[in-house]
């Protein structure tokens, strides 16, 4: 079987999959003003067809994790047509998402009946006041139904996600609090620190804490780092035995982070990213139009992994093409 291997022996079994640049949120460290096409891009989002096509190539490179991503991905009227073709079709064994929760307590079953095979949800406050400032919306309570809904189902592999933002969420109390959630829930919560984009340089230079802070509070409360498998994410795991839950870390400023890379990004118009804060970026379109392509797309994306670098270089301000974390994929 041919494989995903970069220049520097990293593998990538994992891919984030973006399905739509559109986010129903306001979120202030992505979106402050609310989704806005970007400018002079007039392609539309892949169809379902390509993502079919897509997905089966990705199975023949040894691609055993995809996560659909957004924007929000459930915008798409047809989001669960696609999560249903690539379960039936496309001989990826691991299927995930990301989303902000927006209709999590209306579609918690259906996911599950999809055959969905884990989640992750932005909660980047559980305090209902902070969370609507933040996001623009008064949802709190019905994400935290729809978790509720979703364990219920045994559903298992559920993880929430928040931002870490200076004087906001970064407290001592806040991460008691985070940990009051998972001390009785099966639930992995991580911090991501936040990240500078194209578009973000004031609020990153307000609200940019390092992940430090969290790191010390975790190493003072006795959690224990965990190892993961070869299509786990960037977070750095804790687990503590009076715990059910998990804490988790995802520290992109922290040295050697690109060391242990294991994933590729694609843009919801179907351009192929190697990183998140790369300056490349190649259409694989026109090899999605039909079924006799596959064999050439293959070669393709084999190909574009001899340019992946080493490192993304965030650390010295290199943000690359990326504007918002929403029109990659996060």
């Amino acid at each position: 079987m041919k494989t995903l291997t970069d220049t520097f022996g990293r593998k990538f079994p994992y891919i984030r999959l973006s399905i739509t640049d559109v986010c129903n949120y306001k979120c202030t460290y992505c979106l402050p003003e609310g989704y806005k096409k970007m400018p002079g891009d007039t392609r539309n989002f892949m169809t379902g067809e390509e993502i079919s096509r897509l997905t089966k190539a990705l199975s023949e490179l040894g691609v055993c994790k995809i996560r659909l991503t957004g924007g929000e991905p459930t915008v798409r009227k047809d989001f669960f047509d696609i999560l249903k073709n690539m379960k039936k079709n496309s001989n990826i064994p691991k299927i995930t998402m990301t989303t902000n929760g927006y209709q999590l307590d209306k579609i918690a079953k259906r996911l599950h009946e999809s055959g969905l095979d884990g989640i992750n949800i932005s909660i980047d406050s559980l305090n209902r006041e902070t969370f609507k400032k933040l996001t623009g919306h008064d949802r709190l309570l019905q994400i935290l139904e729809g978790i509720k809904i979703l364990q219920g189902l045994n559903f298992k592999n559920i993880k929430v996600n928040a931002v870490l933002l200076k004087g906001i969420n970064d407290t001592y109390e806040e991460f008691e609090e985070f940990g009051d959630f998972i001390k009785n829930n099966k639930i992995d919560f991580r911090f991501i620190e936040l990240m500078q984009t194209g578009d973000n340089l004031d609020f990153f230079k307000k609200n940019h804490v390092s992940s430090k802070i969290f790191k010390d509070y975790l190493k003072k409360n006795k959690w224990v780092y965990q190892t993961y498998g070869k299509d786990a994410g960037p977070s750095l795991n804790y687990i503590h035995p009076e715990y059910k839950g998990k804490f988790g870390l995802i520290a992109p400023y922290s040295k050697d982070f690109c060391k242990t890379c294991n994933r590729l990004r694609i843009t919801s118009r179907g351009d192929l990213r190697l990183c998140l804060f790369g300056n490349t970026g190649i259409s694989l379109r026109h090899l999605l139009q039909n079924d006799s392509q596959k064999d050439e797309l293959v070669d393709l994306i084999i190909k574009q992994l001899h340019l992946k670098k080493e490192s993304h270089h965030l650390e010295l301000g290199k943000t690359g093409i990326t504007p918002n974390l929403s029109s990659t994929g996060g």
